[in-house]
């Protein structure tokens, strides 16, 4: 049962998931910092998940796409490795995952599979009217996620410190 409104409380025993999309761009460290803020608060785990997208068109290219695609799969393998380990110095259960496919059902279907309690990923920072056009993939996943979804500014508020710990402007 959750509590809208007020933080829940942990339960002896209760492990709670935060389910971390990230995308390897520059806001992907900050993602990973927040995650694992809330995880260690919640006394949880941080799920990092990176989705390799299809490409746009199948065309004459295709085999340049799948050798692009793997090369992504084998750079966000190490980049989550990474995080994992700097995640476990600072006393956090973290896992990695990479997978393939659309980007907003991928991380929908691995917050289901793993039981997410949260989800944490980033913005890029488009303003209002891009997402009422475009859409993004933030958007996607606060439109059709079950649990909270946190999303982290493509900007700190202050360099080198995580959003949790910048002064309001």
């Amino acid at each position: 049962m959750r509590c809208l409104g007020r933080p829940q409380m942990v339960a002896w025993g209760a492990m709670k998931s935060v389910l971390a999309p990230v995308d390897m761009s520059h806001a992907a460290a900050d993602v990973v910092s927040e995650a694992g803020a809330l995880a260690g608060n919640l006394a949880g785990r941080v799920l990092l998940l990176h989705v390799v997208a299809p490409p746009e068109a199948i065309n004459e290219y295709a085999i340049e796409s799948e050798r692009m695609a793997d090369e992504e799969t084998k750079e966000a393998e190490r980049s989550l490795e990474r995080w994992r380990l700097r995640l476990r110095e600072q006393g956090v259960n973290a896992e990695a995952t990479v997978v393939h496919g659309p980007p907003v059902s991928m991380i929908l279907e691995e917050a289901a599979r793993t039981n997410a309690d949260y989800i944490v990923m980033g913005s890029h920072g488009h303003g209002a009217l891009y997402h009422l056009l475009v859409g993004g993939t933030a958007g996607g996943v606060i439109r059709k996620a079950t649990c909270p979804v946190v999303v982290v500014p493509s900007q700190k508020a202050e360099a080198g410190r995580p959003v949790s710990q910048a002064k309001p402007t």
